[in-house]
């Protein structure tokens, strides 16, 4: 979405379990895209408004959110802080996007559920845990805000729009 894009501010929750693995996945794909990672830990309320300040004097190009709870209970807030920021941001779940949040790309939370459900199901009727095949997300959405995206004088490309999954206008 924004080609130009050389340098990206990664926002995550340093007591998330999955943020080290989260951490070292974008790094990764950053050192093979040319592009410069700026880390900035967050895990408590109080460390956000912190966070995008430095984010805002470090002038990124974007924005990706990691997933964590964390994260996901101050969706809103997050949102609010990249807008004032101009900032385009990257978000983990669909919610994001719903509440006015510029993209996201995660797993698809009914699908997440189906398997939750499927655990859930098998553990009633017997089924030891252990025994129970391990099940990764298989589907994955892609939500794109486009309301968000004219507010940042962003043109979002018809070949990612065709891709979406949901196109927020």
């Amino acid at each position: 979405m924004i080609p130009q894009a050389k340098v990206i501010a990664s926002l995550l929750d340093p007591n998330y379990p999955a943020s080290a693995s989260q951490q070292k996945g974008l790094h990764d794909a950053a050192a093979e895209l040319g592009l410069q990672i700026h880390d900035f830990q967050v895990s408590s309320e109080s460390q956000l408004d912190p966070a995008f300040t430095a984010i805002a004097n470090l002038r990124p190009d974007a924005l990706m959110v990691s997933a964590s709870a964390f994260m996901g209970a101050h969706a809103l807030q997050i949102i609010e802080l990249a807008a004032h920021s101009s900032l385009p941001a990257m978000y983990f779940n669909p919610e994001f996007p719903v509440f006015g949040g510029l993209i996201s790309y995660g797993v698809n939370v009914p699908e997440v559920c189906r398997q939750a459900g499927f655990y859930t199901g098998g553990i009633l009727k017997g089924q030891r845990p252990s025994e129970m095949p391990v099940l990764q997300p298989t589907k994955f959405d892609l939500v794109i805000n486009l309301k968000t995206a004219k507010a940042l004088g962003l043109d979002v490309p018809p070949s990612l729009l065709a891709v979406a999954d949901e196109v927020i206008e």
